[in-house]
Parts: structure tokens; C-alpha cells; sequence
């Protein structure tokens, strides 16, 4: 049995179908105790087919109504999936501030203004450069911006692009790695094991196992586990891989969060 998803979407998200009740009822069927509720805001998106902006007002009293009618089956948590991009820390800084979340998820979707889900920016690139300078801004993101908890699906540069092998070997990016990893933890954040990477056929999940390994040998301690459902059928999906690497990498916990401080849970 587990006890919490940390990154569910819902209908509030642009990319996203499913009614927030049918998650929450889906996680109590499921067993779960918490439950996270990560919608993607994603300001200045470059693809006007998904803006990835919530009227949160609205998610407030949805959220709210919810919460309370579920409190004694689960716990809600009012969290977000923010979609990082250097010209657009204040708005993320205003908007943060503006709600009392309990977790934030800091995610890149856009790399140098362009977008990784389309494909735009993979084109005129070699892998090994385009998978690079993903790192690059990843870096630069963690350098300039701490007001998140954990870091969402950290190598998830691989999920997309057309190159006809997807594979992401990172040893060959270990040393930029490793500084990302390094300021992640000076600031005192977390980063997600994120299990989607099963569902897009990747066979692993995101960060892959050395990341995660060198998470932990790096000092690292704060790691959410999150499904990225975007359907109710996902929720937990793949969450006894995910106890198992977190295992195999050397923990012996998971991280929770209320009121944007961590609290643990042991592995089962």
C-alpha cells in the first residue's frame, strides 16, 4: 500500500481531462492518505494551444470544497507545478506568494524560449548538444531560483524530441549533474522521483537511477514521489519501482510536505 502521489493534474491544467474529484476519489481507492495536487502554471508558455493558466480563485474554492468533504477519507494538498523560465521569476515570485500552498514543484517545459513538448527546441540540434543545453538551463534555473521545494523530473529532456533512440546516458552529463545536484541541496530543496517515464516508454524513471543514487551520495535527503497522472488511472502507477530505487539508491525515507516545510515518511 503507499501512502501519498505528490504530482497529480487536474482539469485545471490545459493538458489535463480529469476531474479533480475523480483523482481525489481515485486516491482513496487506491489506498493513498495524501494526495498532492500539482497543476501545471506555466507563464508565458510559447504554445497558445496550452495556455497553462488557472483562474485560481476558481481552484480555490474547488480545492477547498474538496478538501473538506474528503478530510476524513484523505489528505488534500494545495500544491503546483510551476513552469520555469528565467524571464518570468517575479510573476512566479508574486503568484507563490499569492496562495498558501503547501508544495511547489519547480519544472522546465521551455528551454531558451522554446518548447521541449512540440519539439521546437530540438530542432537544428544534435542530441548530445540539445540534451547539454537542457542541463545548462536546468542550472542556471536552481542558480537564480529558490523559491520552490523540489525539482520536477530533473532529466526529463528525454521524453521528448525525434531522435530515434531517446536514451539519456548520464554519465556523459555527470558533471554538470552533479553542480545541479550540489545547489539543489545548498538551498536546502528536494528534487521529485517522478515514475511518468514508464508511461512514455522510457523503462526508467525520471531522474534515472545514477541521478538519483548521486542524489544521495551528494548529501542529498528530500525526495517526493509523484506520479505526473494526467488520468486517474495513473495515479501510483509504477510506485513499487519507485520504493525500490529509492531503496537501491540508499534511502530509507520519503518526503512530505505542509505549509512548504518536509516532514518524512519511512519506506515500507
Amino acid at each position: 500500500m503507499f501512502y501519498a502521489d505528490y504530482h497529480v493534474h487536474t482539469s485545471f491544467s490545459s493538458d489535463c481531462h480529469e476531474e479533480m474529484e475523480n483523482q481525489i476519489k481515485k486516491g482513496i481507492d487506491s489506498g493513498l492518505k495524501e494526495i498532492a495536487l500539482t497543476d501545471h502554471v506555466d507563464f508565458d508558455y510559447p504554445d497558445t494551444e496550452f495556455p497553462f493558466m488557472i483562474d485560481y480563485d476558481e481552484y480555490m474554492k474547488a480545492f477547498s470544497f474538496l478538501k473538506d468533504k474528503y478530510k476524513n477519507k484523505i489528505n488534500l494538498i494545495l500544491g503546483v507545478e510551476l513552469g520555469f523560465q528565467p524571464h518570468i521569476i517575479k510573476d512566479l515570485e508574486e503568484f507563490i506568494n499569492r496562495y498558501p500552498f503547501d508544495f511547489v514543484i519547480c519544472s522546465m517545459h521551455v528551454c531558451d524560449r522554446l518548447d521541449l513538448y512540440n519539439g521546437d527546441f530540438f530542432k537544428g540540434k544534435e542530441q548530445k548538444n540539445a540534451y547539454l543545453r537542457y542541463f545548462e538551463c536546468v542550472l542556471d534555473n536552481v542558480k537564480n531560483f529558490t523559491n520552490y521545494d523540489v525539482y520536477g523530473h530533473i532529466d526529463y529532456i528525454n521524453r521528448y524530441g525525434n531522435f530515434s533512440n531517446k536514451h539519456l546516458s548520464p554519465e556523459d552529463y555527470m558533471d554538470i549533474i552533479d553542480t545541479i545536484l550540489k545547489n539543489i541541496i545548498a538551498s536546502e530543496k528536494g528534487i521529485e522521483l517522478n515514475t511518468s517515464g514508464y508511461r512514455y516508454d522510457l523503462g526508467h524513471a525520471n531522474p534515472q537511477f545514477p541521478i538519483l543514487k548521486r542524489y544521495k551520495e551528494l548529501g542529498g535527503k528530500i525526495v517526493t514521489i509523484g506520479s505526473d497522472a494526467h488520468h486517474s488511472q495513473d495515479i501510483c502507477s509504477n510506485f513499487t519501482h519507485a520504493y525500490e530505487i529509492l531503496k537501491e539508491s540508499g534511502f530509507t525515507e520519503f518526503a512530505l510536505f505542509s505549509n512548504r516545510k518536509p516532514h518524512f515518511m519511512k519506506l515500507q
